[in-house]
């Protein structure tokens, strides 16, 4: 049986995940902190190389994907994700999770991963966001750049989020990616794209934006003149 534990949250959350001998868990190439003597390691192009290729092409994910297997009971394994923020375990149960691109962190062998679904393409026009679709029954450790924040939100009602800042969301829930404002709010007042969801369900944020990051990094970046 697989059991995960959220330490050090929210600013640099790591999972220690136990595992019992024949336990495996696939992980996002790179998130191995560290590991228990006897775990197995299997590096592969999980779904086929055509469909890994799509994967890390369209969804941001690595092309390679790791999966430990214990050889003991008691086997242990930590996973963090590169930027420092929080991690979240959702339990799927013949259900389906939208998660961004970069924030699936490791999930059950039986928790699948894709980009092939026709919801996608609506967010190819914003900011580079790309989505995954995940779906089956299993542990699904998602990961954040800052804290997460969950929004219940009831039916009826809708939500707007920065697309930004989106991690996952219930696959059930209709959403709408549209301009913040009018062009002029969007270039100018720094909003850009944003999805309005509507309800009833689960929209689980970060509240920082890897995007933001960057864009107030670069002007900071010594130049080659």
């Amino acid at each position: 049986m697989i059991r995960t534990e959220l330490l050090y949250q929210p600013a640099y959350a790591t999972a220690r995940v136990s595992l019992d001998r024949g336990d495996a868990i696939r992980a996002e190439s790179g998130a191995m902190v560290s590991m228990s003597q006897g775990m197995q390691i299997q590096t592969q192009a999980t779904g086929g190389v055509l469909r890994s290729l799509k994967r890390s092409m369209l969804g941001g994910t690595s092309f390679f994907m790791n999966t430990f297997t214990a050889q003991a009971d008691g086997s242990e394994l930590l996973l963090a994700p590169c930027l420092p923020g929080d991690i979240r375990v959702f339990m799927l149960q013949r259900s389906e999770m939208i998660v961004q691109s970069g924030s699936f962190l490791a999930g059950d062998l039986n928790i699948n991963v894709e980009t092939g679904w026709g919801g996608a393409r609506t967010f190819f026009g914003g900011e580079g966001l790309f989505m995954l679709r995940c779906s089956g029954s299993g542990e699904l450790i998602v990961s954040s750049y800052g804290a997460i924040h969950t929004v219940d939100v009831p039916a009826g009602q809708t939500y707007t989020i920065d697309s930004g800042h989106i991690v996952a969301f219930d696959a059930h829930m209709p959403y709408q990616p549209r301009k913040a404002g009018n062009w002029k709010s969007t270039i100018l007042g720094g909003e850009g794209f944003v999805v309005e969801f509507s309800g009833p369900g689960q929209v689980h944020l970060q509240t920082r934006s890897q995007q933001s990051l960057l864009s107030w990094l670069a002007p900071r970046l010594p130049s080659d003149n």
